[in-house]
């Protein structure tokens, strides 16, 4: 327990008095340390916290000096002024004016007996600091032994259960793409809604460092978990004393020790999703519905799927895995496999496998078309050359990912993911076409919108949302807003231009009249990516 003035003053052995009636408010501060000084302003020499002892002998005793004396021992931090007195000394009692500048300034004022030497009072001081420090360090002991204990069970929650129990504060683990794994206790399941921000952000950096701030008042850490790679992400809501923060540390490894244990355990599961996807790549003309079964029995239901292709050991300036000696083509080997690993955890389906390719290893996927593949590129194969299929029919990906690997030299080259059109005669359309009709078009379908109050911010949804192919999540984090907010611009931008979402013909118009005012011929978008073909033709 903290050392307050209170307790120093219920010590009968060292005969502390109080020269005035201290509030209680005063009488709980905590008393970090104690000194003595006989300065006139003794105040740039504190640090914070301390019980300052002096015998007056250049105390001031005119009352304005007084005032600026105490005002400079109460700005240096100190928790508390001790006069001594006794025979000999400057003062038998404490003098008024120190008293009422005392009182004045809310600085405790004490007096230590003649027959109390100031080293019995600095002694007592710092055994009270000693002791609360080994009462620390037993409580830490005794907490990283009960977490220890709860690592030889099953899982993460006996760990996160006894954390929580014996230091009060919530935790909770989170796999890399911030789904909730476990938590210690039910209060603690469902974080606030501040934290997710947090999370995504320590899970971009991997296992570089970890981030914390308040939110409505309470304090949210969050701690990367893993050995060599992320696997994980720990949030603990609440403020740990020093007991519980010395224990985080030991915390970080058992958990991060469970999930690479619990990454192993997963293995033969990849390797059978791998082999699922080298049985439906086997057959050059899969029968439709044996394509679709396949896809189904790992939990992949879209219509349409695209090939993935990412050259693991290549960053966009061509440095590739086979650069490496035999003993760096394992590692390289192990790195790939890792990624993938990753990859496999993004990807509903997890339907990924590593394969030999020249200059080096390569992961090929399957994803369903409404995955925002880049997001997921961007986080788990940053800088590597990537190509991104057509959506195609089930039985058709052999045919996308033929086309996806075709695109990794033109990746290494532009630096980033490069993706497959599926037609150019939109783009034609708008390289012969004369500016002043196309801008006319654009005019008509969109005027109405231009005319509304926020019609910018609607405009700017419509074609954000057109290009990621009508996906509303990848919408929505593109823009930065809830997906809710996407859904309820566009059911306004359909009432004022009297178009409808799900209407080829609608959306077509939609998106060449949008593509139009983004720069007509220009075969990126916005943000730099290839433009997607237009939605629902």
């Amino acid at each position: 327990m903290p050392l307050h003035l209170s307790d120093l003053l219920a010590r009968p052995d060292l005969g502390l008095s109080a020269s005035y009636d201290v509030p209680p408010r005063l009488l709980a501060r905590t008393i970090e340390a104690a000194t003595v000084s006989d300065l006139p302003a003794p105040g740039k020499w504190l640090q914070g916290g301390e019980l300052l002892m002096t015998i007056g002998l250049l105390l001031p005793e005119e009352p304005a000096a007084c005032r600026a004396y105490v005002r400079d021992v109460a700005e240096g931090g100190a928790a508390c002024l001790a006069l001594g007195l006794g025979q000999g000394l400057p003062y038998q009692e404490a003098p008024e004016p120190l008293v009422t500048a005392a009182e004045e300034a809310g600085l405790p004022l004490l007096t230590v007996p003649d027959e109390v030497p100031f080293i019995a009072v600095t002694k007592a001081v710092f055994d009270a600091r000693a002791e609360e420090q080994r009462a620390l360090l037993q409580r830490a002991f005794a907490t990283q032994r009960r977490l220890t204990a709860a690592a030889t069970g099953d899982g993460l929650r006996p760990m996160l259960a006894e954390w929580t129990a014996a230091t009060g504060v919530g935790a909770a683990v989170f796999d890399p793409l911030g789904r909730l794994l476990s938590a210690g206790e039910p209060a603690h399941r469902t974080p606030l809604a501040q934290a997710q921000d947090l999370i995504e952000r320590v899970a971009a950096r991997g296992l570089r460092g970890s981030a914390s701030s308040t939110a409505a008042g309470q304090q949210l850490e969050v701690q990367p978990l893993g050995a060599r790679r992320l696997r994980g992400l720990l949030l603990l809501t609440g403020r740990p004393d020093d007991a519980a923060r010395s224990v985080v540390p030991g915390l970080v490894s058992l958990l991060s020790l469970e999930l690479e244990r619990r990454h192993l355990r997963d293995e033969p599961e990849r390797r059978r999703r791998s082999a699922l996807l080298s049985e439906l790549l086997a057959d050059e003309d899969p029968a439709a519905g044996r394509a679709r079964d396949i896809l189904r029995s790992v939990g992949l239901t879209a219509e349409r799927v695209r090939g993935v292709v990412v050259a693991a050991g290549g960053g966009a300036g061509g440095r590739t895995a086979s650069a490496a000696p035999d003993a760096g083509a394992g590692a390289a080997d192990g790195a790939a496999q890792e990624m993938a690993a990753d990859l496999a955890l993004a990807m509903p389906g997890g339907l990924v496998r590593v394969v030999d390719g020249a200059p080096g290893a390569v992961i090929e996927a399957v994803v369903g078309e409404d995955l925002d593949i880049r997001d997921v590129l961007a986080r788990f194969a940053p800088r590597c050359p990537a190509g991104i299929g057509p959506a195609t029919a089930p039985e058709a990906v052999r045919v996308s990912l033929r086309q996806a690997t075709g695109l990794l030299a033109v990746s290494r080259s532009s630096g980033e993911p490069a993706e497959a059109r599926q037609s150019q005669a939109s783009r034609l359309l708008l390289d012969l076409g004369d500016r002043r009709t196309l801008h006319g078009y654009a005019d008509t379908v969109l005027g109405p919108l231009d005319l509304a109050d926020n019609g910018e911010e609607l405009i700017a949804t419509l074609t954000a949302w057109l290009e990621t192919g009508g996906a509303w999540d990848a919408t929505s984090r593109r823009l930065g807003v809830h997906r809710h907010t996407v859904r309820n611009r566009l059911d306004k931008a359909m009432d004022l231009t009297g178009r409808r979402l799900d209407d080829p013909d609608d959306r077509f118009d939609l998106w060449l009249a949008t593509r139009i005012r983004r720069g007509g011929a220009s075969a990126t978008g916005a943000d730099g990516r290839p433009a997607a073909p237009p939605p629902g033709r």
